[in-house]
């Protein structure tokens, strides 16, 4: 008698494979559309924060040297707004500052740790012997040497391009930046550009925030959100206490 019942309702789309595919596809795809399509219209998620710059021709070439090395396997760059992540990083990542980031570098994974605000924060040449052999600044690190980046030279000829590109995508480069950017990163290594590229990161915000804390009256009450921000370069100081930022992938500071 089960065979010959008629199934109605909701046990029609369990029975029904094609049907279920089709209705969850549905579903995912209006909800991703009222999710997502309004973020194109935020302002602040389409507009650059105070100060944010288009990346120049060598540090253009370095991220391009991070993005082809898969450096965003093991590292992200996205500082969530916890505690915890502040502390460690420093100020939590906002959307203004990846206006001009084609394609992001968010990340998923954190084999390596955060390097959005690692800009500025260790010298080029603490960077030149981490990229060379990252054991000999962090003992423990699993992140593979990156020495043969110093032996490859930077494709000068094709910047101009990458450049005309990324400004019909909105990066407000000049006619003279795109002319001069042949001879910014000719003879230049590739571990030049992606130790240019490193320097910049999260620099943006990082001096706007104290430009305006030094602009505003001194207030009654400390605020603590900045303070514990401020906080987070001093728990990093130390390159042998805090996993070692690595530029260019796979490892485990």
């Amino acid at each position: 008698m089960a065979n010959n019942e008629k199934i109605e309702g909701h046990g029609r789309i369990e029975t029904n494979n094609f049907l279920m595919i089709v209705l969850i596809t549905l579903v995912v795809a209006v909800g991703g559309l009222v999710e997502i399509v309004p973020l194109f219209f935020q302002k602040s998620t389409t507009t650059p924060i105070e100060g944010l710059k288009p990346y120049s021709a060598l540090q253009l070439a370095g991220r391009d040297v991070y993005v082809s090395e898969g450096c965003y396997n093991c590292h992200s760059q996205m500082i969530r707004p916890f505690q915890a992540e502040t502390l460690r990083y420093g100020p939590y990542s906002v959307a203004g500052e990846f206006v001009y980031d084609r394609p992001f570098q968010w990340g998923s994974k954190r084999t390596g740790p955060d390097l959005h605000r690692v800009g500025g924060r260790y010298s080029d040449e603490w960077h030149r012997v981490h990229l060379n052999n990252p054991r000999d600044v962090v003992p423990e690190s699993n992140m593979p040497a990156y020495a043969f980046l110093g032996e490859k030279s930077v494709d000068a000829d094709s910047m101009p391009k990458r450049m005309e590109v990324l400004r019909t995508l909105g990066a407000p480069y000049t006619d003279d930046e795109i002319a001069q950017s042949v001879d910014a990163v000719k003879g230049k290594t590739q571990m030049e550009a992606v130790i240019a590229y490193l320097q910049v990161l999260g620099t943006a915000r990082s001096a706007v925030r104290p430009a305006a804390a030094e602009a505003a009256p001194a207030p009654a009450a400390a605020d603590v959100t900045p303070a514990t921000e401020a906080a987070a370069p001093t728990a990093e100081a130390a390159p042998a206490v805090e996993p070692a930022p690595a530029a260019a992938t796979a490892t485990n500071q």
